[in-house]
């Protein structure tokens, strides 16, 4: 399959906006509820160069520009915004678990409204192709945002459901899963990259674990489907053009 510049194009710059968002909401929610160390470690921001992580951004890259067969996605990860758990409002369960939310919800939340301004606009300039490039974009936001949210669910550090499966964790299980915690990025890459590949070699091209991504987009798709009544084709369409 040939390369759709314009798109991966689109897919990193939504990926490095929504990347911002997400450690933005996680450092405002942490304010909020009281502990300053995002402000003072400079995280309480928007600029990106305080967010992105090298390797996180490296696999969106990858992901953006690879010729898949479901097609390309942004997905990665930024630097994660520590936090005092101490300081937090709501004890040393409830406030980290707000902290660890907040990234995804904020992500899921703006996903779903581009999607709908997505739908919105599409009829109007359907007939100027260079006008489409507008919904397109708007499309290709909203479902980074949604991937984002469904990435961030999988429970292998550095994404936020590794902290909400530790902080939901009795303490023996959590320090035996905080194990896990260094090999979180390496997991990650073999799930994506080594898991297809060696499913390629095996002939084992309906292998679940070889289509994380896909199934990702897919699942994406899905939730912008829920908000503009629009079907998975039909969304691909606007997100692919």
């Amino acid at each position: 399959m040939k390369i759709n510049v314009v798109l991966a194009l689109m897919i990193v710059i939504s990926f490095l906006i929504a990347i911002a968002l997400h450690e933005f909401a996680h450092a405002q929610v942490a304010i909020w509820l009281g502990d300053p160390t995002p402000r003072i470690e400079g995280r309480y921001t928007l600029r990106l160069r305080r967010h992105l992580d090298p390797l996180g951004t490296l696999l969106c890259l990858i992901l953006a520009f690879l010729p898949v067969i479901l097609g390309p996605v942004g997905l990665g990860w930024g630097q994660p915004v520590k936090t005092d758990p101490w300081k937090l409002r709501g004890g040393r369960t409830s406030g980290p678990l707000l902290v660890a939310l907040a990234g995804p919800i904020f992500n899921l939340l703006v996903g779903l409204a581009f999607a709908v301004f997505a739908r919105l606009i599409y009829p109007v300039v359907s007939d100027n192709a260079l006008l489409l490039r507008i919904p397109q974009f708007l499309m290709v936001f909203g479902c980074t945002n949604l991937a984002l949210t469904i990435l961030n669910i999988l429970p292998f550090y550095p994404l936020d459901g590794y902290q909400i499966v530790y902080i939901l964790l009795p303490t023996r299980q959590a320090l035996q899963f905080a194990r896990s915690g260094p090999w979180g990025p390496l997991i990650i890459l073999a799930l994506f990259f080594l898991v297809p590949f060696a499913a390629e070699i095996a002939q084992m091209p309906d292998l679940f674990l070889a289509h994380i991504p896909g199934y990702i987009r897919e699942g994406a798709y899905f939730l912008a489907g829920l908000v503009t009544n629009l079907s998975v084709t039909n969304i691909d369409k606007i997100y692919s053009f």
